[in-house]
């Protein structure tokens, strides 16, 4: 108690530090991958791209992010065992954030494309074995969480290849498929608008205190008549797109008018899964931050409920934006070139699924690794057409990267965890 009263002014200001730091590891690494496929795809330049990311990877963080920050925060150490040493809540989570911040900006130094979510797990996870004890690790959490790495890329994977068998099925296998793309493509758009919506009614507006009550009954009925129009519009102003796109001539690919509308359309699904991507991964670095802050001002009492104040979600949002602006290019090479050939039409597929498997993610606090996420939803575009459009000797670097990415963590948090507790204890 008496190291929180007597440095807690300093170990908060260090802790929005490295907090900002883990951000812009997240912009860095984590939302290069989200953006790569609409860069490989060539629907948007590098430069559009990043300015495209800034501002909805901000507006997801910052509306939409307070929900999973819940289930990194609270969920994987038992706060009773720091209960009569709250600075080990403190110096652990101060640890756990360099240490994530550090692999991540390592590994996109490397153009690695690393999970930001496996970074701070595996640090929490490091830090606690020898901070306080193996037992005040929820293992069954941890355990949770590592089946949804899993679960996530065979997910966004199946919705991906879902995806781009009706395009293939409604647009490109038909005799006009300019024309059944300009009819088509509208849906998909209303698609987009829907799921923005949702995830921003449902979890997000609270942050800035807005409510919508239709007296409909749950905010979930409240939510679906609302998204339901904000698609609509969406998918007018797609329309209204797609009007001036006019078919061009071109003998050598019958489908290069098709893929100049699918980059419009593409144009939305970056947005949606930068929205997305910011809504679930802000949680690695607001949710620790979060805990510090709690703890630092409630005198040394660890609790394991804890308000989220919306200047630690614009700390973790500005941190994102930044990261992306000033290394982000690095790392979209390698998913958004390297895995499959991709063109709008398959970028979008990729895209959509896996903005709607971090939708849902974000919805349930269930942490996913938007890394793994990608990665299945750009695997599952390119079995739609065979294996042999897969590039595996890059998924089998990948993987070793993941692999690596928990250790790394863990490690890198221990030695960080003694060098906090030197300084001030």
């Amino acid at each position: 108690m008496e190291i929180i009263a007597n440095y807690g002014s300093t170990l908060l200001i260090i802790a929005c530090c490295v907090g900002f730091f883990m951000a812009w590891g997240i912009g860095a690494n984590d939302v290069a991958n989200a953006m790569g496929t609409s860069v490989g795809s060539r629907a948007l330049t590098i430069t559009q791209a990043i300015f495209v990311a800034m501002i909805f990877e901000f507006l997801g963080a910052y509306l939409a992010g307070g929900e999973v920050t819940a289930t990194i925060r609270k969920g994987i150490i038992d706060p009773e065992s720091m209960a009569d040493q709250p600075e080990l809540m403190v110096f652990g989570m101060l640890s756990a954030l360099l240490a994530a911040g550090t692999w991540l900006l390592i590994a996109s130094i490397k153009g690695w494309p690393v999970s930001t979510t496996h970074s701070i797990v595996g640090a929490i996870v490091g830090f606690a074995s020898v901070g306080i004890s193996v037992d005040a690790i929820h293992w069954d959490k941890v355990g949770t969480i590592a089946a949804s790495w899993v679960v996530s890329p065979v997910l966004a994977g199946t919705i991906s290849f879902g995806l781009f068998m009706s395009v293939k099925a409604l647009i490109l296998d038909t005799d006009d498929p300019f024309h059944r793309a300009k009819r088509y493509i509208p849906m998909y758009m209303w698609m987009v608008g829907f799921m923005i919506s949702m995830v921003t009614l449902l979890k997000g507006l609270k942050h800035i205190g807005i409510e919508i009550d239709l007296g409909l009954g749950s905010k979930f009925a409240n939510a679906v008549p609302v998204s339901a129009a904000v698609g609509l519009v969406v998918a007018g102003l797609g329309a209204l797109l797609l009007r001036r796109v006019k078919e061009l001539p071109n003998q050598q690919h019958r489908f290069a008018n098709v893929e100049r509308v699918f980059a419009i359309l593409m144009v939305f699904t970056a947005c949606s899964m930068a929205f997305a991507h910011g809504s679930n991964d802000v949680a690695n670095a607001v949710g620790p931050l979060a805990a510090i802050a709690a703890t630092i001002e409630s005198g040394g009492q660890v609790a394991a409920k804890a308000a989220l104040p919306w200047w630690i979600l614009l700390v973790g949002a500005f941190g994102i934006v930044v990261g992306l602006a000033t290394y982000g290019w690095k790392v979209i090479a390698t998913i958004g070139r390297k895995i499959t050939e991709l063109t709008p039409s398959r970028g979008f597929a990729a895209e959509l699924g896996a903005a709607s498997t971090v939708v849902v993610a974000s919805a349930t606090g269930l942490p996913i690794s938007t890394t793994h996420t990608l990665v299945g939803a750009v695997l599952g575009v390119g079995f739609a057409r065979g294996i042999a459009a897969l590039n595996l000797r890059t998924i089998g670097q990948i993987f070793m990267s993941w692999i690596i990415t928990l250790p790394a963590g863990a490690g890198l948090a221990i030695m960080f965890f003694f060098m906090f507790r030197g300084m001030f204890i």
